[in-house]
């Protein structure tokens, strides 16, 4: 499992009951997650003292009840910075456990960086779906340059918002409100090339024109489709999951056949996660799926 261990500004206090206790940057938050059907002791000194709880309701969707919150705040991960706020289906702008890929990828860039050397060109790396922009943030951060894709406008906004207080307003980041798949579409009748792609694709979701995306269904078109604008030789390819019941060899089995024949490289998918305080367990995030390519 791929652990995001290395938080100073985000922890997760407890977990049981379909809830999550978390500390984001001092304030505490209650939120439903999937994973937990445990039904363990609530500690009630640490479950108590809450600043926001979102709760699910019978029908569908669900609210949050605000103790003491602020409207906007931010946390800090190794430098990065970013911008949090409680959204209507219960997210914060940021997911923390993704914080061990962007380690992971800062590493790959700066090593490429300096193996290319001071006159070299950039990374280029092509972020879709790349919602406020943390991985986005992190590439910048060592060196890379970012074409940032999302189909939500209040999402790219957001993520310049998150360049800037990471002091990257100004770093090489192009920001496009378009549909992931027909901006591919566009760069290959371009000829645009890439060193490295990230894709944190939904489950389900729409384009700006309507566009359906079904994650089962179009996941494996959508990564052939993205092959054609790597370059010969790519640094990296990052696919992220959250669809419950999607198995981390199934992305392990995308991008090793999708890759084999193209590139040298290796390939790694496993669960993402974060440590849990109480229990001292890991609560499973989802699933990343890495293909890493072999440098001449």
């Amino acid at each position: 499992m791929f652990i995001a261990k290395d938080w100073k500004d985000y922890r997760i206090i407890d977990c049981s009951g379909g809830e999550k206790l978390e500390d984001w940057g001092g304030y505490r938050l209650v939120r439903p997650d999937p994973q937990v059907i445990w039904r363990t002791e609530k500690d009630k000194t640490l479950w108590s003292r809450i600043n926001g709880h979102y709760h699910r309701s019978e029908k569908g969707g669900g609210q949050w009840e605000i103790m003491n919150l602020p409207e906007v705040w931010s946390v800090e991960y190794k430098g990065l910075k970013f911008n949090l706020k409680p959204f209507s289906f219960k997210h914060t702008g940021l997911f923390p456990e993704q914080a061990v890929n962007w380690d992971w990828m800062r590493e790959l860039i700066s090593k490429e960086r300096t193996r290319r050397g001071s006159d070299g060109n950039p990374v280029k790396v092509l972020n879709l779906f790349a919602y406020t922009g943390g991985a986005t943030v992190a590439c910048a951060s060592a060196g890379a340059a970012v074409t940032h894709v999302d189909a939500a406008k209040g999402m790219v906004t957001w993520a310049k918002e998150n360049a800037a207080l990471s002091g990257l307003a100004d770093a090489p980041i192009r920001y496009i409100v378009d549909d992931c798949a027909k901006f591919v579409e566009r760069e290959i009748r371009r000829g645009n090339f890439y060193d490295a792609i990230i894709m944190d694709p939904p489950s389900y979701g729409r384009g700006p024109k309507g566009e359906i995306w079904k994650l089962e269904e179009n996941l494996w078109d959508f990564v052939a489709l993205c092959m054609n604008v790597l370059c010969p030789e790519p640094l990296f390819i990052l696919i992220n999951s959250y669809t419950t019941g999607l198995a981390p060899s199934v992305l392990s089995y995308i991008l090793g056949t999708l890759t084999k024949e193209r590139f040298s490289g290796t390939v790694d998918a496993q669960e993402v996660g974060l440590p849990v305080e109480k229990s001292g367990l890991v609560l499973p995030c989802g699933s990343s799926g890495r293909f890493e390519g072999t440098r001449k």
